[in-house]
């Protein structure tokens, strides 16, 4: 029986692969002929989806992007044995896209049946973790300090050292977080990594609680995620199921459990003491700090919280040691970039690489330019409150202090590319309407700041009193930045600026900002 592979990732389905599931298994009845459908997770490469891979004698040979009308032809041409055909793709491995890439973390994406066991222990899942219940809790802290590793929800904070606080606080309770409400435009690396490599999330949680002393875990993910939110609660049961969640982990006598919880659509609840408040079952709401979540967190208790792909990547560090991750990358930043490349640009996906990529080569080699076919004019970097970037500027490697340094930041990975069409006033004006409709609305410079905001900049795309309202916009940007209570309200500026210093020809040749002129 030939197995065929495809991917019921929410963006696969989103593009048809469920239709080309049921004709492929249609066709096979029709013509007597017997084969096993294994499902996964996408390998990322969107523009083919949807992806069809047979395993042959050769490996696995891949076909797409597949229209329901292929089916018929594909299988007269014999595809189950891997024959040319115009849209045969040969090993997907072999894609100048795929073979770039340093895949660590989504290693196993695309290829394995996200809720086998025996699949995800097969490609090298559960090391990590069986290497970690031989380990003092201080040993494993020190491993993934040495590896570099840093947050990848945006802040970037290194890894190691929020553990490190954890393990050593005395409590009679502590907690890991998952944050894996990924809000940010242009995102979708935490979608798919749930939805295609579960195993390695749970396996992640589970050596950072052995890690910190964490008998309990939770899973924030958001809400628009149901697809990603079944599957992982599916993997929890099997993982439990299997030995390796409950109250004695692989036979240890070290206990560790796990839950899911399903966000409410709020995107400040991507900021992590938000995410604790909407966890307790309160509003959605800023806290103060200190104290920081590692000395009181959920429900008052020690807690880390980390990213999805942070905690992803731990498996790798501990099977292969934290002098390994640290090898990829540079300077500060360390260990590989999971890049989710979208907006206009031809092809749009997962892109992970050791930091220190230009955005030319991640823009022009792997996403061949824009969509439209226009000229390229900008991209934003790092979500909605990430600076947009000229041309000129391409040649940036994707690192965080690099990005720190050109005023922009690089968040969560997410790279949104715009053709010469874009309006950049318009792109300022959304920056702040954003705010003002997120922002959880505790702190006045955030809640009434982006208001005041948008009103500025109709004024300023009128032509009203421009000199005037620079000087207002100045002023706001500044206070905001300085005086908002989290991330939500500081960095709001950043777009908006980054498109008044790059762009200022959109703003009509106004005159610019005195911070711009310097």
């Amino acid at each position: 029986m030939t197995r065929v592979f495809i991917s019921a990732d929410a963006a696969s389905l989103a593009l048809g692969s469920r239709r080309i599931h049921a004709l492929v298994l249609q066709e096979a009845s029709r013509r007597g002929v017997e084969v096993d459908i294994v499902t996964t997770g996408s390998r990322g490469l969107f523009w083919l989806e949807p992806l069809v891979e047979v395993e042959t004698p050769e490996g696995r040979i891949a076909y797409g992007p597949l229209e329901p009308t292929d089916i018929s032809g594909l299988f007269d041409a014999g595809f189950l044995d891997g024959p040319p055909h115009p849209l045969r793709l040969g090993h997907i491995e072999e894609q100048p896209y795929l073979a770039k890439q340093t895949r660590l973390t989504f290693a196993r994406c695309g290829i394995v049946d996200p809720l086998s066991l025996d699949d995800y222990r097969a490609h090298g899942g559960y090391a990590g973790l069986q290497g970690a219940l031989l380990l003092a809790p201080q040993v494993i802290v020190d491993e993934v300090r040495l590896s570099g590793l840093r947050g990848r929800g945006g802040a970037g904070f290194p890894t190691g050292i929020k553990w490190d606080t954890v393990l050593n606080v005395e409590a009679d309770q502590k907690y890991i977080v998952c944050n894996a409400d990924e809000g940010d435009s242009g995102t979708f690396a935490d979608r798919l990594l749930m939805e295609g490599d579960p195993f390695t999330l749970i396996e992640g949680m589970t050596i950072a609680g052995l890690a910190v002393g964490a008998t309990k875990g939770f899973i924030y993910i958001r809400s628009e995620y149901l697809h990603a939110y079944r599957t992982v609660n599916r993997a929890i049961e099997i993982a439990t199921a299997g030995g390796y969640l409950g109250s004695s982990i692989c036979g240890s006598g070290r206990a560790f459990t796990l839950e899911t919880r399903l966000g409410a659509g709020a995107y400040i609840c991507g900021e992590e003491t938000s995410l604790l408040e909407s966890l307790e079952g309160k509003r959605g709401m800023v806290r103060a700090k200190p104290p920081l979540p590692a000395l009181r967190g959920l429900f008052g208790k020690p807690t880390v919280v980390n990213n999805v792909l942070s905690l992803a990547s731990v498996p790798w560090i501990l099977a292969h040691g934290g002098k390994a991750y640290a090898e990829f990358g540079m300077g500060r930043s360390r260990g590989t970039l999971p890049v989710q490349l979208a907006g206009n640009v031809k092809r749009g996906g997962i892109i992970e690489l050791a930091f220190g990529t230009t955005l030319r080569e991640i823009i022009e080699e792997f996403g061949g330019g824009t969509a439209t076919g226009r000229p390229f004019r900008a991209v934003q970097v790092g979500g909605p409150l990430g600076a947009y970037l000229p041309a000129s500027m391409l040649d940036l490697p994707l690192d965080y202090e690099a990005l720190a340094s050109a005023k922009g930041l690089l968040g969560h990975g997410g790279i949104v590319v715009f053709d010469d069409s874009v309006d950049l006033s318009q792109q300022a004006r959304f920056a702040f309407e954003f705010c003002a409709a997120e922002s959880c609305g505790k702190c006045t410079p955030c809640r009434v700041g982006a208001v005041r905001g948008v009103e500025v900049m109709d004024r300023i795309i009128a032509g009203i009193e421009p000199e005037k309202n620079f000087e207002v916009l100045e002023d706001l940007c500044t206070l905001m930045t300085d005086a908002s209570l989290c991330a939500m309200g500081g960095l709001t500026p950043v777009p908006v600026m980054s498109a008044l210093t790059h762009f200022p020809e959109d703003f009509d040749k106004l005159p610019r900002l005195s911070v711009v002129a310097e």
